[in-house]
């Protein structure tokens, strides 16, 4: 592992199956497996000692506690845990057609239920677009039209969700075929309008995340994020708000209203405050192959939304000072290539 790191320059290691090095062929009831353990703790110490920036993660389906506490406090050391569950239940909700997902509604919020157990990795791995489970966008719902404006949305849930993030290589241009180690990706995809607005989409959405605090600086700790609303099991609205803080004051705070239905749905906005907040994002926006023209907007607590089938809009709360104007983050971001 140390030369991997040393010699390749890896930015970090994930270690697969922990659950088979913590119980005895994997199993809780068959007991600890104390030295496979102790093992880790060791190779985990000496890498951070020789490599304090490394990235250490595993990958552990076990309710296992301390997986990412340092070994000297307890733990085992690594910086992040595969969020298994999370990974799980999303991607089973998008593959259920619309009219069951009103039965599933909570498959989407259950993970907050244990969000801070551990630092958290949420990921669209390698694992999931092998073996015949079938790229991320085509496990979504429905025929190929359907598929793109759900994935769109689903990334931007993604991104709002607290938890570091990881796309496998092709997601980003909408694949359709799965990862094969023996060939390159499908490239030319970018030909088609479909997938080059959706690898434009995937690209906006990371300059976004990068540029603004409010995406990741709380994803470890509960005042970072909270459910604006989450009981709206007949309609599959969610809205999710996420804040930066500097100190005891809040900073910046962004907020994620998602219609995952099949049909239009008029909403009134859940905001917490009266101040307004402006539109920075809107997954149906024409450019991305949606059908939503895109004009500056900002809402007020109460007033009602228009939610296209299958989009996620992304609001930032305006600041008092001005300093940092709606208009100059989007054009910080529009059409910059990664």
């Amino acid at each position: 592992a140390c030369y991997w790191l040393e010699e390749y320059h890896f930015d970090g290691l994930r270690v697969d199956a922990i659950s088979r090095i913590i119980y005895w062929q994997g199993d809780e009831k068959r007991g600890q497996n104390k030295n496979a353990i102790d093992f880790i703790k060791v190779m985990n110490q000496g890498l951070k000692e020789r490599h304090t920036g490394c990235i250490l993660a595993a990958e552990d389906s076990t309710n296992f506690p301390n997986v990412t506490r340092s070994v000297a406090n307890g733990g085992l050391g690594f910086d992040y845990k595969w969020n298994m569950g999370w990974m799980n239940d999303t991607l089973e909700y998008f593959r259920t057609p619309p009219e069951y997902r009103t039965r599933d509604y909570h498959k989407l919020t259950f993970s907050m239920m244990y969000a801070y157990n551990e630092d958290y990795l949420l990921p669209l791995s390698h694992d999931e677009v092998v073996h015949g489970k079938a790229t991320i966008t085509q496990k979504m719902s429905g025929q190929y039209e359907d598929k793109f404006p759900q994935a769109r949305a689903l990334y931007l849930y993604m991104m709002l969700h607290p938890g570091k993030k990881l796309n496998f290589m092709g997601n980003e241009i909408g694949q359709l075929r799965e990862w094969d180690e023996k060939r390159e990706q499908d490239w030319e995809l970018r030909k088609y309008p479909m997938h080059d607005s959706f690898y434009h989409f995937i690209v906006e959405l990371n300059k976004y995340y990068l540029k603004m605090p409010a995406f990741y600086q709380g994803d470890y700790e509960q005042r970072g994020f909270q459910w604006l609303d989450c009981h709206q099991e007949a309609n599959c609205i969610y809205a999710i708000q996420r804040t930066a803080y500097s100190g005891k004051e809040a900073k910046e705070v962004v907020c994620g209203i998602f219609n995952f239905s099949r049909e239009e749905k008029n909403y009134p906005a859940p905001f917490l405050d009266d101040a307004k907040y402006d539109v920075l994002l809107n997954t149906d926006w024409e450019r991305f192959s949606g059908r939503t023209k895109e004009i500056a907007e900002s809402y007020q607590k109460g007033e009602m939304l228009l939610l296209p089938p299958y989009s996620g809009i992304l609001f930032q709360k305006q600041e008092k000072d001005k300093e940092k104007k709606i208009q100059e983050i989007q054009e910080s971001v529009k059409e910059t290539e990664i």
